[in-house]
């Protein structure tokens, strides 16, 4: 059998061209259905949304943080592909002792494309995944051109309500900010290290976000669906602020949808 080496560094045994695939991560789940995988996937969460006949027709084994074993047992899969983020280490460990599971760990563009072209080898979709990685390559560079001189705006961009938690380093949001030519003023800050907070994902007072006077605050529509109605809010605690409500899934989703990231960032910047 085959040994791949995931982005974890594991060596994971999976057999040529799987045929009974679960995928436990929404992103991925949508590149599997671009690399033209629908028979071959059997499996999915209820938060695999895109594409809607597949969550609305293939089984679900439960959610990403809390997968349903006794399903998964039931469909007897040959592979299933999980990420470092979005699952958790002691759903992984189960599961690892039974199947095959590769893991990604996305932290960049970089590693998106790595994902989507070993992936691609992984399922025997060689050909498609390097079109596609390519593609979302080829769209990103021109971004970057588009952006070359452009004076940077100071950014904060929210994922939760009440309490308010922001984008900070070390994660994949962080990456496309860069990308869209904005500074985010969470990246980096010695007060989060102080009080033992997630540097990634920091949980923010409103007089730290009055303080940092950011020029942009974005809000995500998930995993937190802020509406209209939240902005009032922010506008409160930041007057001078511009803010926007943005679609979460072009920020965070590093899977296919990416070939449609750079063009939204146009439009939000």
């Amino acid at each position: 059998m085959p040994i791949f080496i995931d982005q974890m560094k594991r060596a994971v045994a999976i057999p040529a061209a799987p045929k009974r695939i679960v995928s436990l991560v929404p992103s991925q789940t949508e590149l599997l259905k671009d690399l033209g995988l629908t028979n071959e996937v059997v499996g999915i969460t209820k938060f695999c949304i895109h594409p809607n006949d597949w969550h609305v027709n293939k089984t679900r084994v439960g959610g990403t943080k809390n997968v349903n074993f006794e399903t998964i047992e039931k469909l007897q899969p040959d592979l299933i592909i999980a990420n470092k983020e979005e699952n958790s280490q002691e759903d992984i460990l189960l599961l690892e002792k039974k199947y095959p599971v590769w893991i990604s760990n996305i932290i960049d563009l970089n590693d998106a494309l790595l994902m989507i072209k070993e992936v691609g080898v992984i399922t025997n979709r060689i050909e498609a995944a390097m079109h596609l990685s390519e593609k979302i390559r080829i769209q990103f560079e021109a971004l970057e051109k588009l952006m070359e001189g452009k004076q940077k705006r100071r950014v904060a961009y929210f994922i939760w309500n009440k309490p308010m938690m922001a984008a900070g380093t070390d994660n994949f949001i962080n990456d496309m900010l860069r990308r869209c030519c904005l500074e985010n003023i969470f990246e980096q800050s010695s007060y989060f290290n102080e009080q033992k907070q997630s540097v990634r994902y920091p949980v923010i007072q409103s007089n730290e976000l009055s303080t940092a006077a950011p020029d942009l605050i974005l809000l995500s529509s998930e995993p937190f669906p802020f509406r209209e109605k939240h902005i009032q809010a922010f506008k409160a605690i930041c007057p001078l602020a511009e803010i926007k409500i943005v679609d979460g899934e072009m920020f965070s989703w590093y899977g296919s949808r990416l070939q449609f990231s750079a063009d939204y960032f146009k439009t939000v910047i």
